[in-house]
């Protein structure tokens, strides 16, 4: 059976396929990349499984402004159409009165690639950059390059947990409706969205446009009469004027250890 592939940090490791997989670790994160399975459709499941020392925490796609973002650069890569993410539900973290949002104490991204030829092995190669934080923040650059099979077909069952932990959709979780209204401000918009849903407990809400020259501010959340109330400002990066497609916002209500990611507004 072909292990699981390891990531060097900072320096680059040539995986070869047909022999034994070497690993280098730091002091606070262990990088694996689980090689999947090629699925029926013609699609690759790998996954990236990061583990972090007791304390430290990496970031989701939508970090918060006290977290740094991730970064994936799959160039080099061959028989290989796109890489998607399939982020796993996030946890809510507060330190010094700021907010972010990521992963503690490990994490499985799960991978989907599309290769060119379905058929054929596929080579994934590149970079992943990412903030490692607990008092301090140390940068983690993950330098990746390894064969995936297409003759392998057994579903790695980490992988499917995590695949399995995603935010349910605004219909699994019986959202009814999603009000938007928008405003002005002195240096951009501000948004307030109304969503109808329903609720136990405290929540938090994450809010992202469709553009990522646009900064969106910590959302202000509140809970009233079966609705989350999220409100938050806009600017744009460089100052300019921007229009903003309702369309494009997405909105992930969390809470209770569940995800529910929002797509648009109805109105």
């Amino acid at each position: 059976m072909m292990h699981a592939l390891r990531l060097a940090l900072t320096v680059l490791v040539a995986f070869a396929c047909a022999s034994p997989l070497a690993a280098q670790d730091t002091p606070i994160l262990k990088a694996e990349l689980r090689p999947g399975w090629r699925m029926a459709g013609g699609d690759h499941m790998a996954a990236l499984h990061l583990t972090l020392a007791p304390g430290w925490k990496t970031y989701w796609r939508a970090p918060g402004d006290a977290g740094i973002p991730p970064l994936f650069d799959w160039a080099g890569s061959r028989n290989v159409q796109s890489v998607a993410i399939s982020w796993p539900t996030p946890r809510v973290f507060y330190q010094s009165g700021m907010r972010s949002v990521g992963y503690s104490p490990e994490v499985v991204l799960p991978l989907r690639i599309a290769a060119g030829s379905p058929g054929a092995d596929i080579r994934l190669r590149g970079t992943v950059d990412l903030g490692v934080c607990k008092d301090i923040c140390v940068p983690q650059s993950l330098a990746l390059d390894a064969v995936l099979p297409a003759a392998t077909t057994r579903v790695d069952p980490l992988i499917a947990a995590a695949m399995a932990d995603r935010p349910f959709s605004a219909a699994e979780a019986g959202v009814r409706s999603v009000k938007c209204s928008i405003g002005q401000s002195k240096d951009g918009m501000t948004l307030r969205a109304e969503i109808d849903m329903p609720t136990r407990g405290q929540v938090h809400t994450v809010v992202e446009t469709a553009n990522p020259q646009v900064w969106v501010a910590e959302p202000v959340t509140s809970q009233a009469e079966g609705r989350i109330v999220t409100e938050t400002r806009l600017a744009h990066m460089d100052g300019r004027a921007f229009a903003l497609d309702r369309s494009g916002l997405r909105i992930t209500v969390l809470g209770d250890g569940q995800a529910v990611d929002i797509h648009g507004c109805d109105r």
